[in-house]
């Protein structure tokens, strides 16, 4: 009995500590500011992983990723995994940048990458960009007929 009830404060204790720790990210969030669904942040980098509802039989998971380098640059892009070898893979990598004060983001580049018979596919640039912007990457996977997408939050570039 005195086993039970030590594990059962010992649960509960972790209940509060986790449900606290969730308190002050999403306090911690709501100082900073999001547009279309990507947080502005301060980080040196990010990654978004594709959305699971949009996936098949074929498309096994995708990412986007920027990260803010030592020189002032960026580095952007994207991979696309799929189950197992398919006919046609595709990736779509689209940089976007805002302002703090912008309400959306604008295209700043893009590029497109297929493959054939294959299970992998992935791109990447380190690209020139300029400061005073956050920059995001939005990519498009595809996997035959399963398409999905995903995308960073933004980074900023001084």
């Amino acid at each position: 009995m005195k086993r039970t009830k030590v594990m059962s404060v010992g649960f509960i204790l972790m209940l509060v500590l986790c449900m606290s720790a969730f308190g002050i990210r999403a306090q911690a969030e709501e100082g900073k500011k999001q547009i279309d669904g990507s947080w502005l942040t301060d980080e040196s980098e990010s990654i978004g992983y594709a959305r699971g509802s949009a996936r098949g039989v074929d498309l096994m998971a995708g990412y986007s990723k920027c990260v803010r380098l030592p020189n002032g640059n960026l580095y952007a892009g994207g991979t696309t995994l799929a189950a197992h070898t398919v006919e046609r893979l595709g990736l779509a990598v689209v940089i976007e940048r805002a302002k703090e004060e912008d309400t959306t983001w604008e295209g700043y580049e893009s590029w497109i990458v297929r493959d054939e018979n294959a299970d992998k596919l992935s791109s990447s640039k380190e690209l020139e960009v300029e400061g005073g912007y956050y920059y995001r990457v939005s990519c498009i996977h595809s996997a035959n007929d399963d398409v999905t997408d995903s995308f960073t939050d933004g980074v900023f570039i001084e």
